[in-house]
């Protein structure tokens, strides 16, 4: 295979930026563009002049049937991943998903075991997994260098509330929860795959603020090992997205303080800025897909047992705060 053959679903906001992270991959294709929105589809054709001839469909379903390709990248309300994964499945081709993967852990089960059925590859766009400071930050917690990790502290403020409202991300039908389930599924899963660890309980807090969603969540995790985690999610800030997480060792501390990382290895007091020079190389989970479609690595950066694990989480903290913070075993 020289090239890899692209159906984009979903071309909106985000599927337009897939769109053109894929067509700076010599070996990707866009063979097909699929939204109900004739408006989202005319905007990609009109930012993307290369696209001009690419048929255009609002049904994924007649892209499906009508487009010779390989692969698809799903950037569709979450409740549609389920029924647009297993289709595209069905119809032989490789799936990457937006975040966060389909709606609950039952049905990332059911699709994770078709793609395996199918022998296809399905995973998630969680871009984290393919940027240089937190490849830097998981080696050095994954090579001991902080020792047994004891405690996480992660945070995140964004007026997520005031930026989606009237939007299909404050309609349960569509969105499947709010905040910790949207941007906040990139905190819960950079912790998670940074560590390693395993979530044990749940106890949670979280406050709608008046919506139909979750908007500010607090989060209280005990990890397989001993380990203790706290995740503050805070989606009715009046500031733009500001994230900081740090993770305690029994011999260092590693602290990501919104686009900063600082460690302080053993024997050290105070933790040092790391240079932006001594990150691995970036990449992004379109160009990470196209390679592993092309066989030149083993595994997805963001697999979909990712997503799987993180519904998991995210279920127990709803179920948590729905009965007055009673601790959710995993």
């Amino acid at each position: 295979m020289e090239k890899v053959r692209f159906v984009m679903i979903g071309v909106g906001g985000m599927g337009r930026s897939h769109i053109q992270k894929l067509l700076q991959v010599p070996e990707a294709e866009i063979a097909a563009l699929a939204d109900p929105s004739i408006a989202s589809l005319e905007e990609a054709k009109r930012r993307f002049p290369q696209l001009a001839e690419v048929p255009a469909y609002a049904d994924y379903r007649e892209a499906l049937s009508r487009t010779a390709a390989d692969a698809a990248v799903i950037v569709t309300p979450h409740s549609q991943h389920l029924e647009q994964g297993m289709a595209c499945l069905d119809a032989g081709l490789h799936v990457l998903m937006e975040k966060p993967f389909v709606a609950g852990s039952e049905n990332a089960q059911r699709i994770i075991e078709h793609a395996e059925a199918c022998n296809k590859h399905l995973a998630v766009a969680y871009q984290r997994h393919v940027l240089g400071p937190f490849l830097y930050l998981r080696d050095v917690v994954q090579r001991g260098e902080l020792g047994s990790i004891r405690y996480v502290c992660a945070y995140q403020a964004q007026r997520w509330m005031q930026a989606t409202a009237g939007t299909w991300r404050q309609d349960p039908a569509l969105s499947c929860g709010g905040q910790l389930n949207d941007s906040g599924s990139h905190l819960l899963d950079v912790v998670l795959w940074v560590t390693g660890l395993e979530p044990q309980a749940v106890s949670a807090c979280i406050d709608n603020r008046g919506t139909p969603v979750d908007i500010d969540s607090a989060v209280t995790v005990r990890f397989d090992g001993g380990a203790i985690g706290t995740f503050n999610v805070v989606g009715s800030a009046s500031i733009g997205l500001y994230e900081d997480v740090t993770f305690h060792g029994d011999k260092g501390t590693a602290m990501y303080r919104n686009n900063t990382l600082l460690i302080a290895r053993e024997g050290q007091s105070q933790p040092v800025a790391i240079a932006a020079d001594e990150f691995p190389a970036s990449s992004d989970p379109d160009k990470d897909f196209v390679e592993l479609i092309l066989g030149r690595k083993e595994e997805a950066a963001a697999p979909a047992s990712c997503g799987l694990r993180i519904a998991k989480l995210t279920e127990a903290a709803w179920t948590s705060a729905a009965n007055g913070g009673q601790w959710i075993t995993l």
